[in-house]
């Protein structure tokens, strides 16, 4: 589990392709510290295992399913990149629950900067848009942000210097991809109410059905 708070702004240093499959090796001496093989790191927000690890830099194997599902098929030599350890138990949960799964792929639309903050429109699939709410968490690029406006196909965040300096929002402009993951939580009510309205309408298919019957 991660919390969405970047500890480094890493980079790509090599690219391998194995046909369906992809291999990358990445800067990180922050987080590389005391890595090994079979920890996870958070890159951009995807939760990727690491094979090896060497002066500073660590390889990760991507399957398919990732590549399809986030935006780290686009990624090349230099390309940057959100990196995060994950939490240990007992550390302060400084953002909120992020699990490095990836739900989609959003793209920033438009950057409105001001004297001390900048506002970032993003595009969201509607799919998602049920379980992103004003003043709600949602993870973008493995950073954990409050949605500000929260829309039937975009929300808005608002970036605060230190974000905007140590993250790859910070140099994202209109068009480019995000991987986005909502809230968790949000995802298991929906599942459980479901549950309940399926089983509170078949207790009253019951009901009904007795008394027909009577």
């Amino acid at each position: 589990m991660f919390t969405g708070i970047v500890e480094e702004l890493g980079e790509v240093t090599a690219v391998e392709k194995l046909g369906d499959a992809c291999r990358f090796r990445l800067r990180g001496p922050v987080v590389t510290d005391g890595a090994k093989h079979g920890d996870s790191i958070a890159v951009n927000g995807v939760c990727l295992t690491v094979v090896d690890t060497a002066d500073g830099e660590f390889t990760a194997d991507v399957m398919a399913e990732t590549l399809d599902r986030s935006s780290l098929g686009a990624l090349a030599v230099g390309s940057r990149v959100n990196l995060e350890r994950p939490t240990a138990v007992g550390d302060r949960l400084g953002g909120h629950i992020v699990q490095g799964h990836v739900d989609s792929v959003g793209a920033v639309l438009e950057r409105k900067p001001s004297e001390n903050w900048e506002i970032v429109k993003i595009s969201l699939p509607a799919d998602l848009a049920r379980y992103v709410v004003e003043k709600g968490s949602i993870t973008v690029d493995g950073i954990s942000l409050t949605v500000v406006d929260a829309g039937p196909d975009y929300f808005t965040v608002s970036l605060i210097p230190t974000t905007l300096a140590l993250t790859t929002l910070g140099i994202k402009g209109p068009g480019d991809p995000v991987n986005l993951e909502v809230d968790v939580i949000a995802k298991y009510v929906e599942r459980m109410l479901g549950h309940r309205a399926a089983r509170d309408g078949s207790a009253d298919d019951d009901r009904t059905a007795e008394g027909t019957a009577r």
